[in-house]
């Protein structure tokens, strides 16, 4: 079993928004969540305090959301340090029209550039050709047409431009932390 097997789905992290009263898409914030725990130690503190305050509350509104919360952040730490490189981002499914998979998938690239946008300069500087690229064509998948019909082509195009988005993201994660697949113990009594 993968790691990403146990990750919280689109719409159980939507629902969870909606019951916090927020019409926030969770793919904004997961692409927030893969960039920073790329680029800088995202403590599950800080996380839980992100997510509230992208919710517009004080706290969860329960434990259970808080443990969800937790679990996302944990759950997309473990695929991006996978040797397996199985990381996934956050995007509504098949049951959602293509246009709404386009406009999740637009949201999280938007959340992703956000976090690199706000790092500045300095971490680029030791960046590959390769990164550089793939984040600088992340650009174009922000602009992207997002009212569009469901066709085969427009299914393969929006396949393509979500593989390309994982694929950044799994090469920022590795290129920020070389030699390291696992980064944090998987030992179960570690929280």
């Amino acid at each position: 079993m993968s790691p990403n097997d146990d990750r919280p789905d689109f719409t159980i992290l939507a629902d969870l928004f909606l019951s916090h009263g927020s019409m926030q898409s969770p793919a904004f914030l997961d692409g927030r969540l893969c960039a920073e725990l790329a680029l800088q130690d995202l403590t599950a503190d800080a996380w839980l305090e992100e997510v509230c305050l992208g919710l517009g509350v004080e706290q969860p509104r329960d434990r259970e959301s808080a443990e969800v919360i937790l679990a996302w952040r944990r759950q997309t730490l473990e695929a991006l340090a996978d040797s397996a490189l199985n990381y996934e981002p956050l995007l509504p499914d098949d049951l959602f029209s293509l246009a709404e998979r386009a406009r999740g998938l637009q949201e999280w690239t938007l959340g992703f550039l956000e976090v690199i946008a706000d790092a500045g300069n300095e971490p680029r500087e030791n960046w590959s050709a390769a990164l550089r690229e793939a984040v600088d064509d992340l650009a174009g998948i922000a602009d992207i047409e997002t009212d569009i019909v469901d066709s085969a082509e427009n299914e393969n195009d929006l396949f393509a431009l979500t593989e390309h988005a994982r694929m950044a993201a799994m090469l920022l994660y590795t290129e920020q932390h070389p030699g390291q697949p696992q980064v944090e113990s998987s030992d179960p009594t570690h929280h």
